[in-house]
């Protein structure tokens, strides 16, 4: 078995294909695409992704998918360019010899982070979707084995145009039985607490949680995270500029509320260093960013160091998704999976076999060879974009 062809697809869907709006109400174009204030970072108006198909000499197939939500043809181009050269005509079950491969071949440029890293996990998806196929095991049988067949989630995000709105959001989910809910804040201090105490109030039992989107300075972040020390809160995301290692590591000194970090890095190496320096209380790879075998080893240095790890999914489709749900089933130390209900019909819309989740937000696992999942190949063709 040889793989013999691997194939692109960067895909983007409209607004009037996807709803992608989130908590903020302004927003400014930049070339297409838009910033949210107070976040930083650029969104694109529609929904963005990246997909990769590989095929082997005696006829089965692959499909990897990397977080790629704005400008999906630069991972694209890296996977056609640089990445494919590589693995054409190599065994897809050598998935870990042709991981560092891939790695090792941009050592000085740049390969362990950015567009290249995205481009690395989507082949490497795609290899252990391959592979599953192969041996007609699933990717978490292929891992070692699952701890769990149903994930536990937490809800991320709750929209609505003021606080009363999203606290009778927020109560419709607790009436479905979720117990476990992120808000997508980073405002000001007082709002955000505002915001908190009015979702906070809707059940007494509720976890809840905090994402500042990287937006604070140190000395607002750590009024803030008393604050949530106060209301016990579940944990502390992004709440400094993710490049401030030595920040996050004298705010996670300071409190008791976890600090959680993990979806702007991509390798062991970076959540090795802030796993040492105590600078980070839950970690957050996302796998579209990091790949399956990557995600794997960032799940076994958190546990190695007693920190739990919960994986982030955010804006990719249901092949990232469901290479996420198998690597948090094999995580020895999972606290829970991110789940956003309003990408979920998106995510399954080029799926055949879609990924389920019960009324309450567990994710069931999926069972059947590789990801489990089947791809739509004909409702890829509709969106793609070149």
């Amino acid at each position: 078995m040889r793989i013999a062809r691997v194939q692109t697809f960067p895909l983007y869907l409209s607004k009037e294909d996807a709803d992608n709006s989130y908590a903020g109400d302004t927003a400014v174009e930049h070339r297409g695409y838009v910033i949210r204030p107070p976040w930083r970072s650029l969104y694109s108006p529609g929904y963005e992704t990246l997909l990769v198909k590989i095929e082997t000499d005696d006829g089965l197939v692959g499909w990897g998918e990397a977080l790629a939500p704005v400008a999906p043809v630069v991972a694209a181009a890296i996977v056609d360019n640089l990445l494919t050269p590589l693995i054409l005509g190599e065994d897809p079950r050598s998935v870990r010899t042709l991981w560092h491969r891939m790695s090792e071949s941009m050592r000085e440029r740049g390969h362990l982070t950015g567009h290249q890293a995205d481009a690395m996990a989507a082949v490497d998806i795609a290899l252990w979707d391959l592979w599953g196929h192969a041996t007609g095991l699933s990717v978490s049988e292929l891992a070692g084995g699952r701890f769990t067949e149903v994930l536990p989630t937490y809800v991320s995000g709750i929209r609505g145009v003021d606080d009363a709105e999203r606290a009778d959001k927020a109560a419709e989910l607790v009436e479905a039985g979720v117990r476990r809910i992120k808000l997508h804040l980073g405002v000001d201090i007082r709002t955000d607490l505002a915001t908190y105490d009015a979702i906070r109030a809707v059940h007494p039992d509720l976890d809840l949680a905090l994402d500042a989107h990287w937006t604070y300075r140190l000395g607002e972040a750590k009024t803030l995270g008393r604050e949530l020390d106060d209301r016990h809160a579940w944990f502390f995301e992004a709440p400094l500029a993710p490049e401030d290692v030595e920040g996050h590591r004298d705010l996670a000194a300071s409190l008791s509320t976890p600090v959680a970090i993990g979806e702007a890095m991509r390798s062991r190496f970076e959540f090795t260093d802030w796993l040492t320096r105590r600078a980070v209380g839950l970690t957050q790879p996302d796998i579209g960013r990091t790949g399956i075998t990557e995600g794997l080893a960032i799940a076994a240095v958190s546990d190695a160091f007693h920190v739990p790890v919960a994986p982030h999914h955010s804006a990719a489709f249901g092949i990232a998704m469901a290479a996420g749900v198998h690597v948090a089933a094999s995580a020895t130390s999972l606290l829970a999976f991110e789940y956003q209900p309003f990408t979920l019909p998106v995510a399954n819309r080029l799926l055949t076999t879609p990924l389920e989740v019960q009324p309450d937000g567990g994710f069931l696992v999926p069972t059947g060879p590789g990801l489990g999942v089947t791809v739509d190949e004909a409702a890829i063709q509709e969106y793609v974009r070149h």
